[in-house]
């Protein structure tokens, strides 16, 4: 199946970090860190301010990840790994260990092919020049703030993509056609011509 083909939410994200640029940063000691998430078929992204690089963080985020698309019907679907450790190849990572317990499959695509992930490496571009490019942050809690505003403006941008529809009106497209199909099939039930 062709990426292109995503037929509903959910069925795959795409996931990625981002060290925050240190010139975003008012204080040159602290480091901060940008979690993506794409949905392949509404382009809806969730993003994750952490302060930290590590895999409670990528756990976390994929708990947080979940949660949030689930809270907007998405429900199906979702880079973290020992794989290629030399002595730890058989051990799961803590990213690993959430989404086996979340029921999602975890797909590792080949190191530095950025374009087996494209969705999320264009949205970090886009990030950078309307969100990285204008902003500077002087604490953690200053870049969740304007991260979450950013995250909500992101979403209501239309993409030539979804045919002009913003991630959000895609969503909602999705489930309108949903429920037209419901109404039309119990229509036609209730009237004895299924």
């Amino acid at each position: 199946m062709c990426i292109r083909d995503r037929q509903y939410p959910g069925q795959r994200v795409q996931v990625d970090m981002k060290v925050v640029p240190l010139k975003c940063l008012a204080n040159p000691e602290e480091r901060l860190y940008q979690y993506t998430a794409i949905d392949e078929y509404t382009r809806l992204s969730y993003l994750g301010a952490y302060p930290e690089q590590s895999a409670y963080s990528s756990a976390d985020f994929l708990e947080k990840m979940v949660t949030w698309f689930k809270r907007r019907g998405v429900r199906d679907g979702i880079e973290f790994t020992n794989h290629f450790s030399t002595n730890k190849k058989d051990r799961l990572t803590r990213i690993e260990l959430a989404a086996a317990r979340l029921g999602i499959r975890h797909k590792l695509i080949c190191p530095y092919t950025p374009h087996h992930n494209g969705k999320v490496e264009r949205s970090h571009r886009e990030d950078q020049k309307r969100f990285y490019n204008t902003h500077r942050f002087f604490s953690f809690a200053d870049f969740g703030v304007q991260f979450a505003a950013h995250q909500n403006r992101s979403n209501d941008l239309p993409m030539r993509p979804l045919g002009w529809l913003s991630p959000k009106e895609k969503l909602a497209a999705f489930f309108d056609s949903l429920t037209a199909v419901s109404y039309t099939h119990l229509r036609a039930h209730e009237t004895g011509r299924n």
